[in-house]
């Protein structure tokens, strides 16, 4: 059985709080790789919580590839993790991510749109509910945008993550969002990031052919969090990935 956690004074889960302090001393090695981490005893004297608390922010940490646990205690990993793979990087990889630094001259917007029932299920939404939609767009030389990329977010997303459930309400919208940060604020609320995507040409409303990218974003419980379509017009697509490693 699943026990409820208990709630910080900004709705945050404890256990996300513990594991950021934690994560923090690993990653500026007040834990030295290798070092075994304070005892589940220790930890909840130092953060005043009780040991389930403790217990899922070390689980977190784990599925992070931060610490493993054995017989013997629960050890900072020797390496840092493996991130070859497709993990966002919080420090590297802003949204809405088209072709690196984003255009002054782009337009941005929110709404709350209809979902396309391919992707209610997927967004944890019933068929038919709206949901959060972020747009931005490129202006090319005509009134036709040369590139595109049309968000939506999960119910899941908008409940973990504090900086995006601000938007819940449109009379807060500015009237130019910035979600460059989004990456950040899920990392800061303890979701660690993966990314699914697939590459294709097709047609699209920017441009009789383009190039297509669609973005599949889920934490480390497999909740999607974002799905994102990107369209490039012909004569400004490229798409670049850099992996840390």
């Amino acid at each position: 059985m699943n026990m409820a956690e208990p709630q910080t004074s900004a709705g945050l889960p404890l256990y996300l709080r513990v594991a950021a302090a934690l994560r923090d001393d690993l990653t500026q090695r007040r834990i030295a790789p290798g070092a075994r981490l304070p005892s589940e005893r220790s930890l909840v004297h130092r953060f005043r919580v009780n040991r389930h608390t403790v217990r899922n922010a070390l689980q977190l940490l784990r599925d992070e590839r931060l610490v493993v646990t054995e017989r013997r205690g629960t050890f900072a990993a020797a390496t840092a993790p493996d991130t070859s793979g497709p993990v966002l990087a919080p420090s590297r990889l802003h949204f809405p991510y088209v072709t690196g630094a984003p255009d002054v001259s782009a337009v941005t917007g929110l709404a709350w749109e209809p979902t396309p029932t391919g992707l209610a299920e997927q967004l944890g939404l019933p068929p038919g509910e709206p949901s959060l939609v972020h747009r931005h767009q490129v202006p090319g030389a005509g009134e036709t945008p040369v590139q595109e990329a049309l968000s939506r977010f999960s119910r899941h997303a908008l409940a973990e993550v504090p900086e995006l459930a601000r938007y819940r309400r449109p009379e807060s919208w500015p009237a130019r969002p910035d979600l460059r940060l989004l990456y950040h604020w899920m990392h800061r609320a303890g979701l660690r990031l993966t990314r699914r995507e697939s590459i294709g040409v097709g047609p699209g409303p920017i441009a009789t052919t383009c190039l297509t990218v669609h973005r599949v974003v889920s934490d480390q419980h497999g909740h999607v969090l974002e799905v994102t379509d990107i369209r490039f017009s012909p004569e400004s697509a490229s798409w670049t990935y850099e992996f840390m490693s």
